[in-house]
């Protein structure tokens, strides 16, 4: 399916594949805020169409550019590996490191940060505060706003 005639359409779509709300999508394609038009937009078959369109490109060239990096850094590897030499062992260890990091099977060290990039507070937090954070985690949301705050 090509480009969404509608302009608008075509700008909330691609707005709504990179991650946006409904809400947030529909400002960002041109239109005034109104929660019940962006719900209503986002469930426009032509516009699912499209959001599913672009998600499965990205996904694609995603895959492709992962797969064949891997790949070549793999051939480096192999090919490092053939010899007895300290130096081109150590390209080979190297190399699979960066296959691994690439392939998401080792994370680097990531620093969690609360409210205004100071510590995430959890002594003073009350259940449903604990629970809310739970919650989100696992449905993959991150970290929610406190409860009670605005």
């Amino acid at each position: 399916m090509p480009a969404l005639a509608n302009p608008k359409h075509e700008r909330f779509a691609q707005a709504l594949a990179k991650g946006e709300t409904a809400d947030a999508a529909y400002v960002l394609a041109g239109y005034e805020e109104n929660r019940g038009n962006a719900a209503r937009l986002k469930a426009n078959e032509s516009i699912e169409t499209r959001v599913a369109e672009i998600l499965e490109r990205a996904a694609t060239r995603a895959e492709i550019t992962v797969a064949s990096i891997s790949d070549r850094l793999l051939k480096i590897a192999e090919k490092c590996e053939r010899t007895s030499e300290a130096n081109k062992l150590g390209v080979a260890r190297a190399t699979l490191m960066d296959v691994a990091k690439l392939n998401g099977l080792i994370v680097d060290k990531r620093e969690h940060t609360g409210r205004n990039g100071g510590p995430i507070e959890y002594a003073n937090l009350t259940e449903e505060e604990i629970d809310a954070r739970i919650a989100a985690l696992e449905a993959g949301d991150g970290e929610p706003e406190p409860v009670g705050e605005a």
